[in-house]
């Protein structure tokens, strides 16, 4: 999994609210166990008209917003089924970070097992954030989780507050497995320590 330590980019708003994962990723995109080539079905049914045609009314579809790694959205994101296709659909056309006063739970951990940064803040702060990210090519946020700041393209400086673990992981690249190969030695030891006192087993 690739660190997050300071990410710089293009912020999209989509100042809607309860945006669930079959929203994120329609379920016509759920049959692939791969995790690359979904971001073409990232939102497909406000992406495109009926006819397969883009719908250029939509944010992202927008020419100031298609290289867009941050998005700035409503409240209670990611709810609904616990499709892992979401993120793994996020990540793939190309966000990094997701903004938003609230995740539902399975969206949000899932978001930290695939690279993708959900970023929570007051109302207050998502309205200024929403403001900052309405100005097409110009909306650019820095979102740094060392300091953990968002600094809007005006300067202003917006913090909030992560779980220590949750941010080691992120600036380190650590997904579940990464986890596990850090033990990697110690569970080695423990192996060879245990095919020796039970060489039958």
């Amino acid at each position: 999994m690739d660190k997050f330590v300071k990410l710089t980019g293009v912020a999209a708003p989509l100042p809607v609210v309860n945006i669930d994962t079959d929203m994120i990723i329609p379920k016509d995109y759920l049959k692939t166990i791969k995790r690359t080539g979904l971001g073409t079905g990232l939102f497909a049914e406000a992406r495109y008209n009926e006819d397969g045609s883009v719908n250029p009314d939509f944010v992202l579809n927008k020419p100031a917003y298609q290289n867009a790694k941050i998005l700035v959205a409503g409240d209670n994101f990611g709810c609904g089924s616990s499709r892992e296709h979401a993120p793994w659909a996020l990540l793939d056309f190309g966000i990094r970070c997701v903004i938003s006063t609230s995740f539902a739970d399975i969206f949000y951990n899932n978001c930290f097992k695939n690279g993708i940064l959900p970023v929570v803040v007051s109302p207050e702060d998502l309205e200024k954030l929403m403001d900052d990210a309405s100005r097409g090519s110009n909306a650019i946020l820095t979102v740094d989780l060392e300091a953990q700041e968002i600094t809007g393209p005006d300067g202003g400086k917006i913090t909030f507050e992560l779980d220590e673990f949750k941010r080691h992981c992120m600036l380190n690249g650590l997904d579940d497995i990464g986890l596990t190969l850090e033990k990697a030695s110690a569970i080695d030891t423990f192996e060879k320590a245990n095919a020796a006192s039970h060489p039958w087993a």
